[in-house]
């Protein structure tokens, strides 16, 4: 079973910075509705603020004008469905929650419920609202954050696709945040940068002459097949 665990209030900055889909969950006199966003980001490192653009027509839009708070909820590939499902639908007369399938648990300072389910949790109450061009930017304070431990540690781990994040690309199609990579800078005597050392090409040369060795063995279709299944 996952373990949710609390995080410091500046960690939103670092589950936003790759962009992944956000679920908004908010709630106003006893109606809750759920939005999947696209543009979220950190705007803010102390004190710890967080924004979002909606289209200022959208139901969430008015919720969250009206509760002066919300939550954004990070899923994983596991409610890729469910993500998509709720862009498709207005919560004006529906339960977006229920008509997805979709559990929750209370939040810890606000009245919006969190998703069961989902990778990361961040409660916001509202600071700021900024017209800007045909989206309104939404600016939350941060309050509580939550993660699980097998998908975060003060950075997202990316250890298991099921534990990274979605992030969305157009349209009904999104993918999956992963393949870490850590950026080790070299400079030469001048201070400019070194894009390539010695290792790095030795190592990039025996990929490059592998992968000559399989296409002159498999043909270029049997190639591409190969690497598709990689």
């Amino acid at each position: 079973m996952p373990t949710r665990r609390l995080c410091d209030p500046t960690d939103a900055r670092r589950l936003l910075n790759p962009g992944p889909v956000a679920i908004v969950t908010t709630t106003w006199r006893a109606m809750t509705n759920a939005a999947p966003i696209a543009w979220t980001a950190p705007v803010s490192m102390e004190p710890p603020f967080v924004g979002m653009a909606i289209h200022p027509h959208r139901h969430t839009a008015d919720m969250i004008r009206f509760s002066q708070e919300f939550a954004i909820n990070i899923p994983g590939p596991g409610l890729l469905k469910q993500t998509h499902f709720l862009g498709t639908l207005s919560g004006v007369n529906t339960n977006k929650l229920e008509s997805a399938g979709l559990e929750t648990f209370g939040a810890q300072r606000i009245d919006a419920p969190l998703i069961d389910g989902c990778l990361a949790w961040i409660e916001c109450g509202l600071h700021d609202v900024i017209a800007i061009g045909d989206h309104t930017l939404f600016v939350g304070r941060v309050i509580k954050v939550q993660a699980l431990e097998e998908a975060y540690a003060q950075q997202w781990l990316l250890k298991e696709r099921r534990y990274s994040p979605l992030t969305y690309i157009g349209g009904a199609n999104y993918g999956v945040i992963g393949d870490p990579l850590v950026a080790t800078i070299e400079t030469d005597v001048q201070g400019g940068l070194i894009a390539e050392n010695a290792d790095e090409r030795e190592q990039r040369e025996e990929e490059e002459a592998r992968e000559r060795e399989l296409r002159d063995a498999e043909g270029d279709e049997g190639f591409e097949e190969l690497s598709k299944r990689d």
